[in-house]
């Protein structure tokens, strides 16, 4: 069985997604969510979906007791909304089997501080006439791995970041957890 460990750091829509995708698969499942912020969203939707939760600080996640801990538990990490960056030595520890989910299509919009609502709301100020997903593997900057999957979303000109926003959540949602399947079952 090849295991699962979600990172998210917010509502944890594409970390639901993502466990119910994989809740009956015969070869992969999702064994853990681990989130940055115990304020988190996913905690509430990983509790109600019986998967075990972890709160850590960013001082944890830079330690190697925690780098122990993941290879211990999973095979791939997911970052579903995930906001910090995953430090080079456990990058090296699983090495292409950390993915990652960016609402752009990259290399545009990408790097620090590009996330979410920022994310679309510079995408409408530049008055782009499409977006997208890129589903990315994870290296030590940020979204700047090499990338898996893309697919774009056209936009209009009266389209404001929330309405971009649900463009994206939609190619997420449709997307993200039938990438990954692809990637882990080439990989076996």
């Amino acid at each position: 069985m090849v295991r699962i460990a979600v990172f998210a750091s917010g509502s944890g829509t594409n970390a639901e997604n993502i466990i119910n995708y994989f809740e009956d698969h015969p070869s992969i499942k999702v064994v853990c969510v681990f989130t940055n912020n115990k304020n988190a969203g996913v905690i509430e939707r990983a509790d109600r979906l019986k998967i075990l939760y972890r709160v850590f600080s960013k001082k944890e996640l830079f330690s190697s007791d925690f780098e122990n801990i993941l290879k211990q538990e999973a095979d791939y990490l997911i970052l579903a909304g995930f906001l910090l960056k995953i430090p080079t030595e456990i990058i090296h520890s699983f090495p292409n089997k950390i993915i990652n989910i960016h609402p752009a299509l990259l290399p545009k919009y990408g790097g620090k501080g590009m996330y979410g609502k920022h994310v679309h709301e510079t995408v409408v100020a530049n008055k782009e006439k499409e977006s997208g997903i890129t589903i990315h593997y994870v290296n030590e900057n940020y979204d700047e791995g090499a990338i898996v999957f893309q697919e774009s979303v056209p936009l209009t000109d009266q389209d404001t970041p929330n309405d971009v926003a649900a463009k994206i959540h939609t190619l997420e949602q449709k997307n993200f957890p039938k990438v990954i399947e692809d990637i882990i079952l080439k990989e076996q």
